[in-house]
């Protein structure tokens, strides 16, 4: 039987076993989108990616082709599948920069080295923000009170090419009690245009944290969600929670025993955000081939 190689990864972590579970197969030429999907339902991680090989010229000229998969459906970005293929790819070759290929387009990752260890950093598209969303309205699908809900700042759909409403929870105790049905707020989503919610606190475990966060969606709680940690970056710079090109913490995970360390920065120019960048580390843990 053929076999597909594959690296296991956990992103947004230097320590093995925490962060945020990636499989990256390093060959997917010849795969259709249906075996694609199938070998993400096997790995039941929260994203797996499939690298598309291309010449050197092709690469150069439009990137590393990757594929993204969660266990439901294709996704045209997500964050910790970029920043984790793009730690492989560079183990790989070896470039400070690598730029990925996706289907929402080309996104860029640069590496750096802090405290002796690699930092990579993507760059993500600028920001789009919509819809305005109800505390009232939000409070009901996910089992809060109005008032867990913070009124200085609103809740927010922002996109960098995936859609999230972002939820300012007002205190840390409320946001780790969070729990609800994902179909109920999956109905109250398709009628919006949100993709999925993110939930942050100004209150933090970490002190060094600027927010606490939290990600519930189909497959289970995310524990490190970098698409979603990029439209909060455009959120907190458009709103005065963090200031123009300051780079901030967001934990997540802490609630899964996979606690994840996620930097991000945004500049505010005028009315507009723009160059919204999210960080982090990564650890490969595993390698293996799976028998197709």
């Amino acid at each position: 039987m053929p076999s597909l190689p594959y690296v296991l990864i956990d992103v947004f972590t230097s320590n093995p076993l925490e962060g945020n579970q990636l499989a990256v197969f390093l060959n997917g030429d010849g795969l259709t989108t249906e075996q694609m999907q199938s070998l993400a339902r096997e790995t039941n991680l929260s994203e797996t990616t499939f690298i598309l090989p291309r010449s050197f010229e092709e690469t150069k000229e439009k990137g590393h082709r990757v594929r993204i998969f969660t266990v439901n459906e294709e996704l045209p970005f997500a964050g910790h599948p970029t920043l984790g293929t793009a730690w492989v790819i560079r183990g790989i070759g070896g470039a400070d920069e690598v730029i990925l290929d996706l289907n929402v387009g080309k996104v860029p990752v640069r590496f750096t080295q802090e405290n002796n260890q690699p930092f990579g950093e993507m760059r993500q598209r600028d920001p789009e923000f919509g819809q305005v969303h109800s505390r009232e309205d939000v409070a009901r699908v996910v089992g809060l009170k109005v008032q867990d809900i913070a009124d200085d700042v609103p809740i927010h759909t922002v996109s960098t090419g995936m859609a999230f409403v972002i939820v300012p929870v007002t205190t840390l105790s409320a946001l780790q009690k969070l729990s609800f049905a994902y179909g109920q707020a999956q109905q109250y989503l398709d009628k919006t245009d949100g993709k999925f919610l993110y939930f942050v606190s100004r209150e933090t475990v970490d002190p060094e944290a600027r927010l606490h966060a939290r990600m519930i969606f189909y497959n289970g709680e995310d524990p490190a969600t970098g698409s979603a940690a990029g439209c909060t970056s455009a959120w907190m710079a458009m709103h005065g929670v963090a200031k123009s090109d300051e780079r901030v913490l967001i934990e997540q995970g802490i609630e899964t025993r996979r606690p994840s360390r996620i930097f991000v920065r945004a500049e505010k120019n005028g009315d507009h955000v723009v160059n919204v960048r999210v960080g982090g580390q990564a650890v490969e843990v595993a390698r293996g081939e799976l028998y197709f």
